[in-house]
């Protein structure tokens, strides 16, 4: 099994984080939102991929309930294999689409040449370190806003962490990092 194959083996699939609140619940830690990841591979919905075309788009469907409210927040994301690992560059939303709407179900052919990277995410390089890949980003959204990503994954678990801070204060973020496991 190659390097990329295993690690799109652990990241596509669905997956949420009820264990985690399950436990947070048992040990008294509120706070943390209903979180769900539907990660699928979408190579067959890009239209005019280069003939030699290594590399795996998954649109990442991320659900986070908080208050009763549900917010989505979908991703177009591009896996290949680089400095030997892993590398993420996000893609921009394809035109046509709403936060709502972008969903694979919804995805329609879509071709390669119209898709953009997205000028403000710091790509990724996922490094394999005990059985486990690896990853963290720091982007600069505007000025005043960083966005700081940080990942782990294995055949269990997908560990996310995820914060925004403006002028150094975190405005978006958890002290802990959202567990995901397949449903």
């Amino acid at each position: 099994m190659t390097m990329m194959e295993q690690f799109i083996g652990y990241l596509a699939g669905h997956f949420d984080n009820s264990q985690q609140l399950k436990r947070f619940e048992r040990e008294g830690i509120t706070g943390y939102p209903k979180a769900e990841h539907k990660n699928t591979v979408c190579n067959d919905r890009i239209a005019g991929l280069p003939s030699d075309f290594t590399g795996v788009f998954v649109l990442e469907e991320s659900y986070y309930t908080t208050d009763g409210k549900t917010n989505c927040m979908p991703h177009l994301f591009l896996f290949t294999e680089e400095d030997g690992g892993v590398k993420l560059t996000s893609y921009e939303m394809p035109e046509g689409y709403t936060k709502e709407s972008f969903t694979y179900e919804n995805l329609k052919e879509t071709a390669f040449e119209s898709l953009r990277i997205s000028e403000k995410f710091t790509s990724i390089i996922y490094h394999e370190e005990n059985g486990a890949f690896v990853g963290k980003s720091v982007s600069m959204f505007s000025p005043v806003l960083k966005f700081t990503l940080e990942e782990r994954f294995d055949s269990e678990v997908l560990e996310v962490s995820e914060t925004f801070e403006v002028n150094g204060k975190r405005t978006f973020g958890y002290d802990l990092p959202l567990e995901y496991r397949r449903v």
